[in-house]
C-alpha cells in the first residue's frame, strides 16, 4: 500500500487512457452527488415542513368544544357546552401522566377588527388568556421584561407580554414598552414584557401579532367567568398524548353528561400524532434518496468494473510476465483491487465535495432571499459522509473483485503466449 513503486504503477494504468478513465469516474461522481444532494433536499423538506409545527411540545394536543351528536340522560343532541377550570384541574388530579394542563381563551385576532388601542393608533390583535406553564408548552424568545407568572394569575393583575409587531404597530421607534399601557377593548393592560416566537425570529404574522394576558385577568375583564376557551395538554416525556387521549375523553364526557360513544363532541388535533405521521413519511423519503443514490452509484461502480475487465484483458502479457517471474496472485490480485478503490474513492470524493458545495449555495440563495415555504436549511450530517466513504469503499472493491479474480486465474505461460 505505501510501495512508491505500486502508486506508479497504479498512477500509469490509470493515465493510459486519459478519457475513459474520466468518463468512468464519471459514473461513481454522479451517483454519490445525487445521493447527498436527495438527502439533503429531503432534510431541506424535514426541517420546513417541522417548522410549521413551531416549537410546541409535540407530544401535546389541543382540545375544544363542539356540538353533541347523541341525546344522553335527557340533554338533547346539537346542544353546546364549555370547558370549565374544574375541568382542569380534574385532568390533573385524575391523569398523573399529564405534564401541563394550561386552559385558554382567546379574544379577537390579528385578521379581524382593530381591539387595541394606545393613544392615537390602534391595531387587530390576537389576544390569549394563559396560564404561566404555556411558554413551557410553545417557547418563546422574551426580548425585553417577563412573561405572565403566578402572582399575576392570583392577584388577577391587568399586565400583558405582547410581539414584536404588536410593538411596531403602537409604539414609535427606539420607545420602550415596559411600563406602558394599552387599551384591550376598552380596559388597560401594562405591558410587562415582548416576545418574539423562536422558530421565527419574529416574521411569522400570526405570532408576532400575539398579545398574552394571565387567564384570571381576561376571565374578570372580559367577563367569561370559569369558562375555558380551549385546552394544550402536554403528557411527561415517555408517556404519549396520544395513548392518554381516550382516557382524557372518558373523564371530560362524564363530567359534561356526554354519551360515551359521541365522537363529536370534542374536537382536538393530535400534534404528537401528527408530528409522528411527518416523521415517518420524511423516514420514507430518506430510504427513497438512499435507494434512488444507490442504483445511480450501482451504474457507476458496474462501469468500473466493466473498464477494470478491459484493463486487466489489455495488460495480459504484463500479468503473465509478473507471474513468471515470481510475482504471487495476490500481489497481482492487490494491485488490481488498488487501482479499483483508487478510481471509486477518488471520484466520490469529488462527488462528494461538489455536493457540498451545491448545498452550501442552495442554503446562501435561501439566506439571501428570504424563506420558503416547507423547505429550509438543506444539509447532511456526518453521519451521511461516513456512510457515503463506506459505500465507496465496498463499491471499489466489489468492482475490482471480478476483475482480479480473473487476472489471477490465468496461468503465466498462456498470459505469455497472448499478442
Amino acid at each position: 500500500m505505501f510501495s512508491k513503486d505500486r502508486w506508479d504503477e497504479i498512477l500509469e494504468a490509470l493515465s493510459a487512457n486519459k478519457f475513459r478513465t474520466l468518463l468512468t469516474a464519471f459514473g461513481v461522481f454522479w451517483g454519490i452527488t445525487i445521493l447527498v444532494l436527495l438527502l439533503a433536499l429531503t432534510n431541506g423538506l424535514r426541517n420546513g415542513v417541522t417548522a410549521d409545527f413551531g416549537n410546541f411540545a409535540t407530544n401535546s394536543m389541543f382540545m375544544w368544544t363542539q356540538q353533541t351528536s347523541i341525546s344522553y340522560k335527557g340533554l338533547p343532541k346539537g346542544r353546546f357546552f364549555n370547558y370549565k377550570l374544574g375541568d382542569v384541574e380534574a385532568l390533573k388530579a385524575e391523569i398523573p401522566e399529564l405534564k401541563y394542563v394550561s386552559p385558554r381563551l382567546q379574544l379577537g385576532g390579528y385578521s379581524g377588527d382593530n381591539n387595541v388601542t394606545r393613544g392615537m393608533k390602534t391595531g387587530a390583535f390576537q389576544v390569549n388568556g394563559d396560564y404561566p406553564e404555556f411558554i413551557k408548552q410553545q417557547p418563546m424568545d422574551i426580548t425585553s421584561g417577563r412573561f405572565i407568572s403566578y402572582s399575576d394569575i392570583h392577584a388577577k393583575r391587568k399586565t400583558c407580554v405582547i410581539g414584536v409587531d404588536v410593538v411596531k404597530g403602537l409604539y414609535d421607534k427606539e420607545e420602550d414598552p415596559l411600563g406602558t399601557y394599552i387599551k384591550i377593548s376598552g380596559v388597560n393592560f401594562m405591558v410587562v414584557g415582548t416576545f418574539k416566537a423562536s422558530n421565527s425570529q419574529g416574521d411569522q404574522e400570526e405570532d408576532a401579532n400575539t398579545i398574552f394576558v394571565p387567564f384570571t385577568s381576561f376571565g374578570q375583564a372580559f367577563n367569561s367567568g370559569d369558562n375555558v376557551g380551549w385546552m394544550a395538554i402536554t403528557g411527561h416525556d415517555g408517556k404519549s398524548i396520544t395513548d392518554l387521549k381516550p382516557k382524557i375523553f372518558e373523564i371530560i364526557k362524564a363530567r359534561h353528561k356526554i354519551h360515551p360513544d359521541d365522537n363529536r363532541a370534542i374536537g382536538n388535533f393530535d400534534l404528537s400524532e401528527a408530528f409522528g405521521r411527518v416523521n415517518g413519511l420524511f423516514s420514507i423519503l430518506g430510504f427513497v434518496g438512499y435507494f434512488v443514490g444507490a442504483l445511480v452509484l450501482m451504474s457507476g461502480i458496474i462501469g468500473i468494473s466493466n473498464i477494470m475487465l478491459i484493463v486487466v484483458k489489455e495488460r495480459t502479457k504484463e500479468i503473465g510476465v509478473r507471474r513468471a517471474l515470481g510475482a504471487t496472485p495476490w500481489t497481482i490480485k492487490s494491485q488490481i483491487l488498488q487501482e479499483s478503490l483508487i478510481l471509486t474513492i477518488s471520484s466520490g470524493m469529488v462527488g462528494i465535495s461538489f455536493a457540498a458545495g451545491v448545498i452550501w449555495l442552495m442554503n446562501y440563495i435561501l439566506d439571501h432571499s428570504g424563506p420558503v415555504d416547507n423547505f429550509a436549511n438543506p444539509s447532511v450530517g456526518m453521519s451521511v459522509v461516513f456512510t457515503a466513504l463506506f459505500i465507496l469503499v465496498v463499491s471499489g472493491l466489489l468492482a475490482g473483485l471480478i476483475p482480479a479474480n480473473s487476472a489471477t486465474k490465468m496461468k503465466p505461460v498462456d498470459a505469455l503466449r497472448i499478442d
